[in-house]
C-alpha cells in the first residue's frame, strides 16, 4: 500500500491512534502548548477580541477550532473571552470539527462540565458541514497530523507489512519534491483539499495555526514516532513499527510553504509566519501575565508564569514551533 494509506491506517482506522480519547501532557505520549499553560489559550482570546475591535470579526461570528481533541483550546479560550469581554459569549458561536464520535462526547461532557447551559457548543464531523459569513478558524498541530507519502531520489515509498520500500513512480509526489527542492523527506497530501474546503465554508475568515516545522523543506526524513515521550526516528534501524502501530503518534516536521501555496492556490492570503514566542507576545501574553499577578497571591502567580515561560522559551515551544495566519476578506 502506499506510505499515506497506511499512516492514515496508523492515525486514522478504525483502532487508529486518534481515533479514540488519548491522554496528551504528563501522563500521554507527548507535550502540546494546550497542555502545558491555560494562557495559550487565553492568548488567543485575546486576539479574537482584538479582531472584533478592529471590525474583522463580527461580535455574531463564528469561532472554530478544527482538530480540538479533548476540547480544552476551545474551553480555555471561551473562558478567557469571560475574563476579558463577557459580553461576546452570548453572541459568538463556537463550533468544533471533529470526525470521531468518542472525541465528540467527551467534548460535550467537558464542556456541560465547565459551563453548563451558558456556552452552547455545535459539532460538524468536517468544514463542508460548516456555513458562514464571518469566523475564526484555530488549530494546534493538524497538518504534521496529515498522512505523507516518504520520496527518496525520484522513488515514492510503499509498505509491505511494516516495510518501507522504495520502488513506485508518482509523478504528482516527485513534482512535489522537486518545486520544494527535497531529493528525500515526506510529501504531505491532503493540504490542497483541505485548503479549499475551508475557503468554500465561509466568505470571510482568519485562520491561525500552530505547528512545528519551516517555511522551507529540511533536507532530510523527520518522520518520528512519539511514545511515553521516547522520540523514536521512523528508520532507526531498532524501531518496532508493529508493536508501535495505531498505539503511538506518528508525525514529521511541516514544510509551510506547502501550506501556503495550498491556501493561495484556494484563494486565501498569506498573512505571516512567525516562531510561536513572537506570535503569542505580539498578541499580548505578557499582558495577561501581568493581570493575573495584580489579582492573585504569588504563589498562583509563580506557579502560572512557569507553565506560560514553557510556551516562549527558545529551548522548549516557543522556537521550533511556528504560528501561521491566512486570511479571506
Amino acid at each position: 500500500m502506499k506510505f499515506s494509506e497506511y499512516m492514515a491506517e496508523w492515525l486514522y482506522g478504525e483502532y487508529g491512534y486518534y481515533t479514540t480519547y488519548k491522554n496528551i501532557g504528563k501522563s500521554g505520549d507527548f507535550y502540546t502548548a494546550v497542555s502545558t499553560s491555560k494562557f495559550f489559550g487565553g492568548t488567543i482570546a485575546k486576539h479574537i477580541i482584538s479582531l472584533v475591535d478592529e471590525g474583522f470579526l463580527s461580535e455574531n461570528g463564528t469561532v472554530c477550532e478544527i482538530g480540538a481533541h479533548h476540547g480544552y483550546f476551545l474551553a480555555d479560550v471561551i473562558e478567557f473571552i469571560y475574563t476579558l469581554r463577557p459580553k461576546l459569549l452570548s453572541t459568538l458561536k463556537f463550533v468544533i470539527i471533529e470526525r470521531f464520535d468518542d472525541l465528540q462526547e467527551f467534548q460535550k461532557s467537558y464542556f456541560e462540565e465547565s459551563f453548563g447551559d451558558v456556552v452552547s457548543l455545535t459539532h460538524y464531523k468536517s468544514l463542508s458541514e460548516l456555513e458562514c459569513e464571518n469566523a475564526f478558524f484555530i488549530a494546534n498541530e493538524i497538518f504534521d497530523a496529515f498522512p505523507c507519502e516518504l520520496y527518496y531520489k525520484g522513488k515514492t515509498a510503499r509498505v509491505d507489512g511494516h516495510n518501507i520500500e522504495f520502488d513506485e513512480g508518482n509523478e504528482w509526489v516527485k513534482s512535489k519534491a522537486e518545486k520544494y527542492h527535497k531529493d528525500r523527506g515526506e510529501i504531505a497530501v491532503g493540504y490542497e483539499e483541505f485548503a479549499k474546503e475551508m475557503a468554500s465554508t465561509c466568505n470571510k475568515f482568519e485562520f491561525m495555526t500552530f505547528d512545528y516545522g519551516e517555511m522551507s523543506a529540511r533536507p532530510d526524513f523527520s518522520l518520528r514516532v512519539y511514545a511515553k515521550h521516547e522520540v523514536i526516528p521512523f528508520f532507526n534501524e531498532n524501531i518496532k513499527r508493529d508493536e508501535l502501530f495505531a498505539k503511538s503518534d506518528i508525525t514529521y516536521d511541516v514544510t509551510f510553504a506547502h501550506v501556503k501555496d495550498a491556501y493561495e492556490d484556494a484563494g486565501v492570503e498569506f498573512v505571516e509566519i512567525k516562531a510561536q514566542m513572537v506570535a503569542l507576545v505580539d498578541m499580548g501574553i505578557l499582558e495577561l501575565l501581568e493581570m493575573l499577578e495584580a489579582n492573585v497571591e504569588e504563589k498562583i502567580y509563580r506557579q502560572e508564569l512557569e507553565k506560560a515561560k514553557m510556551l516562549i522559551l527558545p529551548n522548549f515551544l516557543g522556537e521550533r514551533f511556528k504560528m501561521v495566519r491566512f486570511r479571506k476578506n
